[in-house]
């Protein structure tokens, strides 16, 4: 009978360090998906110039919407908690979206290759990123929701764990992917 209480403090043990590590591969996964989140946008802003290059090509006397391209990309690129990074990724879709307006006004434009290519680039990273984001958005809940259940809520304060900002875009408008299809006019 002696054994009884050893086996249910073992047991306890055991309860414990598996929600500890629960909680750490959660975090893990949290920090590793924000992560993917981070290499997609920089492929993205590393795309922009590239892209302001082509355009400019064309269109070099609308230095205004360039201007705002590059400020929305600079301000990305320096954002660094997911809302903060949201709110600059969302000011930066905006941006895009005006650039591509304008890119649609010179028929001349869309049929460059180089043009083309940056566009199927910016639609692959694009649907990269929003993959990216619903992992991690996934991988945040499932973490805050083991923070705050019981009993593991015991365990989480007792290590320090904190909850995760989820990576969300602020407006509606925002939401809505840049629209980058530039299909050649038929004749």
């Amino acid at each position: 009978m002696a054994w009884i209480p050893l086996v249910v403090l073992a047991a306890l043990v055991m309860l414990v360090i598996g929600m500890y590590n629960t909680l750490v591969r959660l975090r893990v996964q949290s920090e590793n998906a924000w992560a993917d989140i981070d290499v997609q946008l920089k492929r993205r802003h590393d795309l922009i110039p590239n892209l302001i290059e082509t355009v400019k090509g064309y269109a070099g006397h609308e230095k205004q919407t360039f201007e705002a391209v590059v400020t929305a990309r600079n301000r990305a690129m320096t954002a660094t908690t997911p809302a903060t990074k949201a709110e600059a990724e969302g000011v930066l879709a905006q941006s895009l979206k005006s650039l591509f307006a304008l890119a649609e006004a010179y028929p001349q434009l869309r049929a460059v290759e180089s043009f083309t290519q940056l566009q199927g680039s910016l639609n692959q990273i694009e649907e990269t990123v929003q993959n990216a984001r619903r992992y991690y958005n996934a991988v945040v809940r499932d973490l805050n929701t083991k923070i705050q259940e019981f009993p593991s809520n015991f365990i989480a304060n007792f290590f320090s764990f904190k909850p995760r900002e989820f990576f969300e875009i602020a407006e509606a408008a925002e939401r809505a992917v840049p629209k980058v299809s530039f299909e050649q006019a038929s004749r």
